[in-house]
């Protein structure tokens, strides 16, 4: 997508001419690990090249670059709906001009990490729904997975194509204060997000083209096609017939599913458009009917079959579950990976990963205390001023409580919802999240970072070289989803 008009160019004397450099001068670190400037105030390798052009800029000219982005984004569109208040808002994902910048050996020890994580989380779901190893010899608990919201008994004996259940994963990772990542909770049902990371590389290319150009940062606007390749290679027949399913234009990441659809080259369809018949998916078309081999799914399991799941649900297709099960048509991701998504079975991958692999893993897990395990349990009612604490199936901030933030009034909440189901919660030690320059108003301030990469599973496990850097960018926020005010930024990994 192009940007043609929105950013102005010039010469970089004229720029800045008559006004002041822009400069990091007076940047502070504080008490986090920040990813740009260590705590005496060196540049980290890999930000020489940034820093310096950025300090050629003046204030203004940084300032009119940062406004543009905002406004190519607004013109084309690149919004979400925030539905928390009350009614739907419209709003564009903030971005910050200032990139992220990951080293190439901290990238292939992530790479390698993730690969690890979904090869033994694709093996745990296929076990979960089949021979049940792992809960007949007790690594996961029966009763965990049985009373998981996500678990959906109709999945039970399903063999989904190649054996592939996670096909698309958005994995969250974080810094803590000695710089070294942690997984902080793994999506595999709808994971949403791509779209951002993809415009704010465009964006980025008209922000800084020559820093990019002598940085050396590895591509990913291939994203689409790789997706496309993935989604072909489920199907199991040549020239399928591909389709992205969406719940429709109200869902806050529709953006997101046109998007991708159209980078695809694939229909966008609702299920007004889809139909069971003759044994299998066809969708409507201006010359009839024509049959369906694979759907990219961005709606949740529970709404894809009113037949099966939610008889209530307007968004699914009735009789689509028999036809995938008797394999003729392709779903991704899988109905049931959601058994994985849950936060109290995220605590268990690192059993999983070294029961299919015998491995360690490469990533670790940040400290999790289970709330169904009665030790866990009461610390986290002792200690909840000091925690995090999640809802199992809660997203996008919601059915959290951030314990050194919480009133004594919250923490008595929460304290009450613990007691009642504890099952239903994990809690963590609050994580003094990394911190990467941003720019606020004309001087940079730290703002704390997550990360989530996406890797797509097909014929092999590819990691995407970057992902979306997600920003808090209210100060001293730890929050950073969109939903909570939070923005993004591009995500520049190093060859």
């Amino acid at each position: 997508m192009q940007f043609q008009g929105q950013f102005q160019g010039g010469n970089l004397q004229q720029q800045t001419q008559g006004a002041a450099t822009f400069s990091f001068s007076a940047y502070q670190t504080e008490a986090f690990f920040d990813e740009m400037f260590t705590a005496d105030g060196q540049v980290r390798s890999g930000y020489d090249v940034l820093r310096q052009r950025v300090e050629q800029l003046s204030s203004e000219e940084l300032m009119s670059r940062q406004h543009a982005a905002e406004r190519a984004l607004m013109s084309m569109g690149i919004t979400f709906n925030v539905y928390s208040e009350g009614e739907g808002t419209e709003r564009i994902m903030p971005i910050d001009i200032i990139p992220r910048i990951i080293a190439a050996a901290e990238w292939r020890r992530l790479e390698q990490g993730l690969i690890q994580r979904i090869t033994a989380i694709n093996m745990f779901i296929d076990d979960v729904y089949n021979e049940q190893h792992i809960l007949n010899d007790g690594v996961v608990p029966r009763d965990l997975i049985e009373s998981s919201k996500s678990f959906l008994p109709p999945c039970l004996g399903l063999k989904p194509p190649k054996g592939i259940w996670c096909h698309i994963t958005g994995t969250d990772l974080i810094r803590g204060d000695d710089g070294q990542f942690m997984v902080l909770e793994d999506n595999l049902r709808c994971p949403s997000g791509v779209s951002y990371m993809l415009e704010n590389r465009e964006l980025l290319k008209q922000t800084f083209p020559e820093v990019l150009a002598r940085t050396g940062v590895q591509p990913i606007s291939d994203y689409p096609t790789r997706l496309l390749q993935m989604l072909q290679h489920i199907a199991g027949r040549p020239d399928p017939t591909v389709v992205v399913l969406t719940p429709g234009i109200y869902n806050s990441a529709y953006f997101e599913h046109s998007y991708l659809a159209q980078q695809m080259g694939v229909e966008l369809v609702d299920a007004r458009d889809l139909v069971v018949s003759g044994g299998y998916v066809k969708m409507r078309t201006t010359k009839g009917f024509q049959t369906v081999d694979v759907i990219y799914r961005r709606l949740d399991d529970t709404f894809l079959d009113p037949e099966v799941f939610n008889p209530d649900s307007m968004l699914g297709v009735p009789g689509i579950f028999e036809v995938y099960k008797k394999g003729r048509v392709a779903l991704a991701n899988a109905p049931g990976t959601g058994v994985a998504d849950d936060k109290v079975i995220y605590a268990y991958v690192p059993r999983i990963i070294k029961y299919y692999l015998n491995e360690e893993p490469i990533i670790p897990n940040v400290k999790t205390y289970i709330c169904r395990e009665e030790e866990d349990c009461k610390y986290v009612l002792e200690n909840i001023a000091d925690l995090v604490v999640k809802e199992a199936n809660e997203a996008g901030g919601y059915g959290m409580l951030i314990g050194p933030q919480a009133t004594k009034a919250d923490h008595a909440v929460f304290r009450q919802k613990i007691r009642e189901n504890p099952r239903n919660y994990i809690a963590q030690p609050t994580i003094s999240l990394s911190r990467v320059p941003c720019l606020i108003g004309d001087h940079a301030e730290g703002r704390h970072v997550d990360l989530r990469p996406y890797i797509l599973y097909g014929d092999s496990i590819n990691v995407i070289p970057g992902g979306l850097t997600r920003v808090a960018l209210r100060k001293g926020s730890l929050v950073v989803n969109s939903s909570q005010g939070g923005g993004g930024k591009d995500t520049w990994v190093l060859y």
